[in-house]
């Protein structure tokens, strides 16, 4: 006599598997995203600071907020990178990978990205002076409104069209200084440097909560397994 499972059983089993899989199976596909946008955070800091390098290897100076007259930077940073699209300042961008209505539909605008722990949307004051697209796809995005003030240079790691959109986990910033260096945002001497991460906290609602987790993100190892 042959011995074999039943229909039963075999449906049983599949039954079991099916229930593994999906409970696994988004846990897979989030860590495989969230170890995406740290290869792309990291690619897009050495992407930069090889453009200012390049910049400086020309005009033997390095480039700095002290010197950049106003909407200045975007042209020359573009001239370093491997742009695919200029979406200009938004408004007249007819891109749809190109933050659209960036300046002149603050309600509308506003509504783009959120913070760190989505608990709010996000100044996007800091983030409409130029943007454009590089050949991976990632967005460029620049504040330079005033000279000699604070130059941020941000990059949406998989591109506006792609999610979360949200500052800290997709969206990250850096700091051009004075002295010509690229600051990832938090670190000592940024803008947003904080001895408490008050501005890379999983529970502040602050519209900039996540804009001093760039160098979090860079230099702990932990950083994309334990995102809100």
């Amino acid at each position: 006599m042959k011995k074999g499972f039943t229909l039963a059983e075999i449906l049983i089993t599949i039954g079991i598997i099916a229930i593994v899989v999906s409970m696994v199976l988004p846990t897979l596909i989030n860590n495989k995203q969230n170890k995406e946008l740290e290869v792309g955070l990291k690619k897009n800091y050495s992407v930069l600071s090889q453009a200012l390098d390049m910049y400086q290897a020309k005009n033997e100076e390095r480039l700095s907020s002290d010197f950049l007259i106003y909407h200045e930077l975007k042209d020359i940073l573009m001239s370093y990178m491997n742009v695919i699209v200029d979406c200009k300042f938004g408004t007249e961008a007819d891109n749809s990978a190109c933050i659209p209505q960036i300046s002149n539909d603050p309600e509308k605008s506003s509504k783009v990205y959120k913070n760190f722990n989505a608990s709010n949307y996000i100044n996007l004051s800091f983030f409409d002076d130029g943007q454009f697209i590089i050949s991976d796809g990632s967005l460029i995005l620049l504040q330079n409104s005033t000279s000699g003030g604070n130059i941020y240079i941000s990059v949406d790691v998989n591109g506006y069209l792609k999610g979360p959109n949200r500052l800290g986990r997709d969206l990250f910033m850096f700091q051009l200084d004075n002295n010509g260096k690229l600051l990832p945002m938090g670190a000592k001497g940024s803008f947003y440097f904080s001895k408490t991460d008050a501005y890379c906290s999983k529970t502040s609602t602050n519209n900039m909560n996540g804009a001093g987790c760039t160098i979090n993100a860079l230099t702990d190892k932990n950083y994309f397994k334990n995102l809100p």
